[in-house]
């Protein structure tokens, strides 16, 4: 009897043992690999897309894109703009919290676009808000924002995941290092920042969305090597990469456990030429070089296919995108027009990448091989984050060395003034944005400014139109490629997506 009760009382330990070692369910932690680090955590001092999409974790804005860049209503409920296009009254959802505790209100809405629109707050996203003259709390949950002049695209600007709204409790507490403490309404909060390995973030209990976020934990990972970071979906250390190295992607698109997606996206490949600069001043040398390169053959050898030659300076899903034919490959025609510009024997130059991955090493060897044909030797160099600002983002039209630079651009606010302005306006040259053509047309420039005074969509559409006319005429670029998104995660994530911002979208995110 004593026996059986010893033996009973055991097999019961036992048992409990068991269960307790089981947890009551299994916790939804997804590592997410991506490409590069991450810069900061702050979306207005952010020039890179991939920090500000791992803010996203944390953060939201008045609005938003969904994962196919439409507009949508996030904290804020509704907007209504003046005829004039000079005020939006924007109200704003109820109940909501920061992650600290405090109250997501219009006090906070001031708060954040007054720091945004202010130059001495030296913000990386400033010419974004540069617009604002004042933001007005009318009441809790009612905001009145005027601008300096008309910006028909200001809805679209506090789309952009740089519009994000940060508690101002936090700002207070931690001034300039905000970056490292972030605080916002999102469906995550921080749980550890490792900065040469890692960003960790955990499911806020407090989150305004009930039933989200459907996820524990996500792991944001840094992983630069192309190789590693499609090996670690392939061993279960990650469930999700971007981007996959082309030349891996047939590969991996035969693994069971895996799911292989390409997608559309409005990431511009080009060349821009320094047009202030000798040979490039020439507009026939500049005609020339487009008719030298073979973006067909550039699709397949750089891209393994997964791209489409341009049709234009603006990739085709942009709002106001306009379309051209294509550029005809024609060497023969590239070496009579240099000699018409007197270059018979071609010319010396330097061929600048904004990146030194893969893909930018073999876009750069594949045009050096082109150029070379029609007598244009260009010595390559590929540069790091470093090397691109201190060459190319810092310096003026006087002591910039640029001379061809090859690069991309992503309009992250989905319509054509962030595609055009930054990037063919005079008062775009760096360092003040990135027009690295240093290209200027006071046409151009005008119906640029005069698109924004408009809400008619009707002559927008015409402005931007006559713009593009112009800036597809004068060739200040060699517009290369728009480029596919190629992601890949295991079957059991579901909900998350690459934007064709080359941002992320994970409000749905979850592991089954």
């Amino acid at each position: 009897m004593m026996i059986h009760s010893k033996r009973k009382l055991l097999l019961t330990a036992g048992l409990l043992s068991s269960f307790a070692a089981v947890p009551a369910w299994a916790a939804k932690d997804a590592v997410i690999a991506v490409g590069s680090n991450f810069t900061t955590l702050d979306p207005y001092d952010a020039n890179d897309t991939l920090s500000q999409a791992v803010a996203k974790s944390f953060y939201q804005g008045l609005f938003g894109f969904d994962k196919d860049m439409k507009l949508v209503n996030v904290l804020a409920e509704s907007s209504d703009a003046s005829k004039d296009g000079l005020t939006y009254t924007i109200k704003l959802r109820s109940g909501i919290k920061f992650q600290d505790g405090s109250d997501f209100n219009a006090e906070a809405v001031k708060v954040n676009l007054d720091r945004a629109s202010n130059p001495d707050s030296h913000l990386k996203r400033y010419n974004l808000f540069k617009s604002i003259a004042t933001t007005e709390v009318i009441d809790p949950l009612t905001v009145k924002i005027t601008l300096k002049q008309p910006f028909s695209a200001f809805i679209n600007t506090l789309a952009s995941p740089a519009a994000a709204m940060i508690s101002p409790t936090a700002l207070k507490k931690y001034g300039k290092e905000i970056g490292f403490h972030p605080v916002g309404t999102g469906p995550y909060e921080l749980d550890t920042w490792n900065q040469t390995d890692f960003v960790k973030v955990k499911k806020f209990a407090g989150y305004w969305k009930k039933g989200y976020p459907k996820l524990d934990t996500i792991t944001w990972r840094p992983v630069v090597d192309n190789n590693t970071r499609a090996a670690m979906l392939q061993t279960g250390e990650a469930n999700f990469a971007f981007p996959i190295p082309y030349e891996q992607a047939k590969l991996l698109e035969k693994n069971s456990k895996l799911d292989l997606v390409t997608s559309p996206s409005i990431m511009q490949r080009y060349i821009s030429f320094n047009v202030t600069q000798k040979p490039f001043d020439n507009p026939k040398v500049r005609e020339a070089i487009n008719y030298a390169i073979n973006r067909q053959a550039l699709v397949k050898v750089a891209f393994a296919g997964y791209a489409t030659p341009a049709t234009g300076i603006v990739p085709p899903a942009i709002q106001f995108a306009q379309t051209y034919p294509a550029p005809e490959y024609n060497p023969a025609k590239a070496r009579e027009l240099l000699k018409e510009a007197g270059f018979p024997n071609g010319f010396t130059t330097t061929l600048w990448s904004s990146h030194n991955h893969s893909t930018a090493q073999k876009v750069l060897q594949f045009t050096q091989q082109q150029l070379a044909q029609v007598g244009i030797k260009a010595t390559l160099t590929a540069m790091d984050a470093g090397q691109r600002a201190a060459e190319v983002e810092d310096k003026g039209q006087k002591e910039s060395g640029v001379r061809m630079f090859y690069t991309g651009w992503s309009a992250s606010t989905g319509e054509a003034n962030w595609a055009l302005t930054p990037l063919f306006a005079t008062q775009s040259w760096p360092p003040t944005i990135f027009n690295t053509a240093f290209y200027s047309n006071a046409k151009v420039d005008s119906d640029l400014a005069d698109a924004l005074k408009t809400t008619d969509g009707e002559k927008k559409a015409a402005l931007y139109k006559d713009a593009q006319d112009i800036i597809w005429k004068e060739q200040p670029w060699v517009p290369l490629v728009v480029e596919k998104l190629v992601s890949a995660n295991t079957k059991n994530l579901t909900g998350f997506y690459v934007m064709p911002d080359t941002s992320f979208s994970f409000d749905d995110a979850d592991l089954k």
